[in-house]
């Protein structure tokens, strides 16, 4: 099968096509006939060297996967030949990436896909929803009528974080950063705050008369993550997507703060039945949501084949995409 593997770590031009074996599914897997994939920061980071360690074996990246199902293994339930299907399914060590015409997944990572989105709109929702909902319900557990803050409206993981939010009755802010991202915002249903000209405090004082947020999702990390604690209130909770920073954290205790930390590849990564089953209950629900016009999913206008990847990587590291970037599989396929 044709794939786009990583022979070196480095910048978006180390993407090269290769041809690999295809390969066959075990016990409780299937063999998905791939029809697209994303970027995600997660694979920048790993085709950089930044995350060396994660490296899958074939050097095939892509987290994201929607496709069709060519066979099954045993012990699977629940799925036939011929669903369509997405999820977030692997790209870390022995588990290859979505960037080939076939891949092999684990069942439980996955659901149908809703059936108001085609198989290149539903592969924009799985590692960002999945994300989204660790960090605010799961893990910030919001409650109706709380005000939350989304740093990043138009961000894959951000625009998600608003949406699940805003159904679970809260009220919803989120940090832009021009005119034209406020207006998404806006669509999505949060009240946004441009970051350029108001600071922490102006945008404190005026959104909450002083008292702070009782939920910050911080989906940027750095010196951010010290904005959104600064931006809690007190006995508040905060959720980061990205804690890779030095920082003063006496923020935590001078407020109470609670602090909850996502890093949604640790079920695959470690192969825990628990959160593999989690994963897949989460995009069912996800996809019940979308289904009632209650969620859907941001996509950056450009859409990249497979092998444009590297045009794809760079356009993120950029920081010039709104939405999640597409990947719509190989040109020949």
């Amino acid at each position: 099968m044709k794939a786009m593997t990583i022979g070196d770590f480095g910048g978006p031009g180390v993407f090269r096509v290769s041809e690999l074996p295809k390969p066959s599914p075990g016990d409780g897997q299937v063999l998905i006939r791939v029809a697209a994939s994303t970027v995600n920061p997660i694979d920048c980071k790993i085709r950089s060297g930044l995350l060396r360690a994660l490296v899958p074996e074939t050097g095939v990246l892509g987290f994201d996967v929607a496709g069709i199902i060519e066979e099954a293994g045993k012990g699977v339930s629940g799925f036939d030949i011929g669903d369509e299907v997405f999820g977030c399914t692997g790209a870390v060590k022995e588990h290859s990436g979505a960037l080939a015409e076939f891949q092999v997944a684990d069942a439980r990572l996955l659901a149908r896909k809703p059936e108001n989105l085609s198989l290149h709109e539903a592969v924009a929702l799985p590692l960002v929803s999945i994300t989204a909902w660790d960090a605010l319900i799961r893990g910030a557990k919001i409650d109706k009528g709380e005000r939350v803050l989304v740093h990043g409206a138009t961000g894959g993981v951000g625009h998600l974080g608003i949406q699940l939010a805003k159904i679970a009755g809260a009220k919803v802010y989120a940090t832009v950063s021009s005119a034209e991202k406020a207006a998404i915002a806006r669509t999505l249903g949060a009240e946004p705050i441009n970051y350029k000209e108001q600071s922490v405090e102006e945008y404190v004082a005026k959104f909450t008369g002083g008292e702070g947020f009782d939920v910050v999702f911080d989906t940027v990390g750095g010196e951010n993550l010290t904005r959104s604690l600064e931006a809690a209130a007190l006995e508040g909770r905060v959720s980061s997507v990205n804690t890779r920073t030095t920082a003063d954290l006496s923020l935590l205790h001078q407020k109470a703060l609670s602090l909850h930390v996502v890093f949604m590849v640790i079920p695959i990564l470690h192969n825990q039945p628990a959160g593999l089953t989690r994963h897949g209950e989460v995009l069912r629900e996800i996809a019940g949501r979308v289904e009632r016009d209650q969620l859907s999913p941001l996509i950056h206008e450009k859409r990249f084949p497979f092998e444009e990847v590297g045009d794809a990587h760079a356009l993120l590291e950029k920081g010039a995409a709104t939405g999640k970037i597409v990947l719509t599989g190989f040109e020949s396929s």
